[in-house]
């Protein structure tokens, strides 16, 4: 393609992925430039924008004959044309009203290059930026204040590294399902960390008071799904000296994953009031019954979840005393509410053992139901310290629920919030189902691309989309579907993706948990 066109100075630069969103509002006083003019601008501003990525490998596919569309994908608000391709999913074409030619003959190859750099599982992530000298505010100090809308680019890095970390637990959960087969090699042996930079202590397991009766398990389904225990997370240590320079401390990361059996589907339905301690007066700290049965619950062969992140902790606090430490718990969730309750267990032991001096302790929410009422909100934050961040998608309903009991109703813990939404996305169709907004490749796509309120979505975002396409494809816009069809990539179905232990919370029809 020939030389960038200069756009006129009253014009404001459009995001590639969605050149109908500018940073500014042209000059009512400007002459009104006719189609062809308009076209070529948009075109060349795309062109120049999108930075040729090295040459990445696709997925080895083999390349099949052109199929029907499939059903997911019919009727979708960007399918105006089959010939759309990528124009389509950039929302270019309600610029090119009058454009008849195949979607390959208008993008030039810095547009499909980028095209296939999102569709491949290698994204480019962007330098690490040192943390050191405000760790504390990235941490949590001050409820991130100044960081969230415009969302700074470091604390972005930070929360999708935390939000890959679940995604692990989650791929380790599905590759090992069974508890008792986790449970034996001590440490669960096919869970990979996306970050290096940081080390497996300890693998975790949550247990159920309940038990499925035989009478309610499908024949069909898979012993795992109505097992009692579960391998639920781990505990990781940052242990590259580079990487905690960077940071400015230690960090040791507590990593909980959400709903994935019949046991723990049950738990959530388990939504009354109970104390966390012997008080039951009107002032008590009272947590959902189901997520205090699945924290504190010991299992047959293993102890509660309770009780080995405490006991955790506590060796990696001795074992590296006298740094400078941090403690960061992540969940998507159901995962999220443990984690809450593992923050608040925590803050207290600590304090007890070292008079006060504990690490300062942040919980990362993604996707996270109420756990408590007002009491344990306000015993978390105030008299525990707890940092609270609350990644949130609009559309997710999860985050809404459970409904308010009579005059001890739930709430929120955590006065900082990121909120994000679907339909910012430029891949995500606009009716993208409860499923797909709750689920967390969902919450770090639009992490990924979020920059403000009101704002475009990340012209550089970078994070791959096959993901999206393997666990949500109903709900990604035909044109990516088609344009990975074209670059050879072809997504995995569900069924496929469970047996190489890719999955992710209630993507899947016998995962289908509120939370």
């Amino acid at each position: 393609m020939s030389a960038a066109v200069t756009a006129p100075p009253c014009h404001s630069r459009p995001s590639p992925l969605n050149p109908n969103s500018t940073r500014a509002t042209p000059s009512s006083s400007a002459a009104k430039p006719n189609a062809v003019s308009t076209t070529r601008r948009h075109i060349a501003n795309l062109d120049r924008l999108l930075i040729k990525p090295p040459p990445l490998p696709l997925p080895v596919q083999h390349r099949k004959a052109p199929a029907e569309a499939p059903g997911d994908g019919e009727a979708t608000p960007d399918d105006r044309s089959t010939r759309g391709g990528l124009l389509n999913a950039l929302n270019l074409s309600t610029l090119l009203p009058f454009t008849r030619k195949p979607a390959v003959d208008e993008m030039s190859p810095r547009s499909l290059a980028y095209m296939q750099r999102l569709l491949t599982l290698s994204p480019r992530l962007s330098p690490k930026g040192s943390i050191a000298g405000e760790w504390r505010r990235y941490h949590g100090e001050g409820r991130w204040e100044g960081l969230l809308d415009p969302l700074d680019h470091n604390l972005r890095r930070e929360l999708l590294r935390y939000g890959d970390f679940v995604q692990a637990a989650y791929t380790a959960f599905h590759s090992m399902p069974s508890a008792a087969e986790a449970a034996s090699h001590g440490q669960h042996r096919t869970l990979v960390l996306p970050d290096r930079s940081y080390r497996l202590t300890r693998s975790l397991f949550a247990s159920s008071s309940l038990t499925i009766p035989p009478w309610a398990q499908r024949r069909s389904a898979p012993g795992w799904l109505t097992q009692r225990t579960s391998f639920v997370g781990y505990v990781a240590v940052c242990d590259n000296e580079r990487e905690v320079r960077r940071m400015g401390r230690r960090d040791i990361a507590i990593v909980l994953r959400g709903t994935a059996t019949y046991p723990e589907w049950a738990e959530n339905l388990r939504a009354s009031l109970v104390p966390l301690t012997g008080d039951d007066d009107a002032s008590a700290s009272k947590v959902a019954k189901g997520f205090l049965s699945l924290y504190k619950t010991p299992g047959d062969h293993v102890p509660s979840l309770s009780a080995t992140i405490v006991e955790e902790v506590k060796r990696l606090m001795e074992l590296y005393k006298g740094e400078e430490l941090s403690i960061t718990i992540v969940g998507h969730s159901l995962g999220a509410s443990l984690a809450l309750l593992a923050a608040d267990e925590l803050s207290a032991c600590l304090a007890a053992d070292t008079d006060g001096a504990t690490p300062p302790i942040a919980v990362v929410s993604f996707g996270g139901p109420k756990t408590g009422n007002r009491a344990f909100a306000d015993r978390l934050q105030r008299e525990r310290g707890v940092n609270v961040l609350r990644v949130v998608n609009v559309g997710d309903v999860v985050t809404r629920v459970p409904a308010p009991i009579a005059r001890e109703g739930y709430v929120h813990a955590g006065e900082a919030e990121l909120r994000l939404h679907s339909r910012d996305s430029p891949c995500l169709r606009p009716d993208a189902g409860p499923a797909c907004c709750h689920d967390l490749e969902t919450y770090l796509h639009l992490l990924d691309g979020f920059t403000g309120s009101g704002r475009p979505f990340r012209a550089d975002a970078s994070r791959s989309v096959a993901r999206l396409l393997t666990y949500q494809r109903p709900s990604v816009k035909r044109a990516y579907v088609e344009r990975a069809r074209v670059l050879g990539f072809e997504p995995a179905s569900p069924r496929t993706a469970t047996a190489n232990g890719a999955c992710a919370d209630g993507q899947y029809g016998y995962l289908a948990s509120p939370t």
